[in-house]
């Protein structure tokens, strides 16, 4: 399907923005992008920019969708071949390996997260429903082992993303590789956490 001229507009004016915040590297900041000279990258005016985006968290915030839907990729790996564990490491590497090629965007959106209720409503959904996903298979291996007991499924679901979240933070700050920091040990570690509350000891 070939996209409308607006949609091109408003994919041009993404890509700009995706440019801007990679270029800036680690110190870029919401308020230091200037609308005007983001348009002008993107060939079009200022004034298009707010017919598709109410402010620049906004458009932060329609740029994460991308990510978003690369997130539902790892999920898909839910359902796939191989063991339940072996897929739920898979996905959650996924997801980590995914934002290595994009912390800019992750770190743009930490900050309209905090500045903006709207893509903080925005995020809180998209979270909300791989809560849904992730409760889902704590559920299922309940009753495979016939447990019961604990804190709802939904509530674990909800404290592994925030691992996930504090995690992707850690990555998306980390500015010098050198600084002693393992990255790899730590999405293992993470990884472990979730197989470890999920299913129970892994050894």
């Amino acid at each position: 399907m070939s996209l409308t001229r607006g949609d091109r507009r408003r994919t041009a004016l993404l890509a700009a923005l995706d440019e801007h915040l990679r270029e800036a590297g680690p110190d870029a900041r919401l308020e230091d992008i200037n609308v005007a000279d983001l348009s002008r990258r993107a060939g079009v005016t200022r004034s298009a920019f707010y017919f598709y985006f109410d402010n620049k968290a906004a458009a932060v915030a329609a740029l994460m969708d991308e990510m978003y839907d690369e997130a539902w990729g790892a999920a898909d790996l839910l359902g796939g071949d191989g063991t339940m564990r072996d897929r739920t490491a898979a996905a959650i590497r996924t997801v980590f390996d995914g934002w290595t090629q994009r912390p800019h965007v992750y770190r743009a959106m930490l900050e309209a997260r905090a500045t903006s209720a709207a893509a903080r409503e925005r995020w809180d959904t998209h979270i909300a429903s791989f809560v849904e996903v992730v409760a889902a298979v704590i559920d299922a291996e309940r009753v495979a082992r016939q447990e019961s007991g604990g804190p709802p499924a939904v509530a674990i679901a909800t404290a592994l993303m925030d691992v996930n979240d504090r995690a992707l933070e850690r990555l998306v700050r980390a500015t010098d590789a050198a600084d002693g920091f393992d990255w790899e040990t730590h999405v293992d570690a993470v990884v472990h956490l979730w197989l470890s509350t999920i299913y129970g000891s892994i050894r």
